[in-house]
């Protein structure tokens, strides 16, 4: 286990080693590519009119962006398998709740979780719902505050770990 409580992530085992090889691609041969790229625009000649040169170097940023987000969900990653099926809600747990009348299901935790094809919502545990339901179960109410201000209530139904 890495990372401390407070700014942990759970991540499976799965997801921890697909996100592991996506920074080792792009620390390797994504950043050799962006930096060839870059500089046979830079060949081209001038610079202010080089559209493959913006274009080159806008995704270099976007790509160093993707490595350090990578980074620090990694370092800070509680790996593992999934949490107990014991009902209490925490990170790695698809939740069911009741929100203004209407049930909502997500995962709770990182949405670098999921596989792809899952059109599953995530909410942080972070946030402020996550933080407000943390540590609860079935059948409990809590409130939290939305962005806008308001107070939501929120009764939570069912929690299990997720399951990719």
């Amino acid at each position: 286990m890495t990372g401390t409580a407070h700014e942990a992530s759970y991540l499976t085992q799965e997801a921890y080693d697909r996100l592991s090889a996506e920074l080792s691609r792009l620390t390797g041969e994504g950043r050799s590519d962006i930096s060839r790229r870059i500089e046979d625009a830079r060949e081209e000649g001038d610079l202010k009119e080089n559209g493959g040169y913006h274009a080159a170097k806008e995704e270099q940023g976007k790509m160093e962006a993707r490595i350090r987000q990578l980074e620090a969900l990694l370092r800070n990653a509680v790996v593992g398998t999934a949490p107990a099926d014991d009902g209490v809600v925490e990170p790695g747990m698809v939740v069911t709740v009741e929100m203004f009348g209407d049930t909502e299901i997500f995962l709770l935790g990182s949405r670098e979780i999921i596989d792809d094809g899952d059109d599953l919502d995530v909410f942080s545990e972070k946030s402020p719902l996550g933080a407000a339901i943390a540590g609860h179960r079935p059948g409990d109410v809590v409130t939290y505050g939305a962005p806008n201000g308001k107070q939501v209530e929120v009764k939570i139904i069912k929690a299990k770990p997720y399951q990719d």
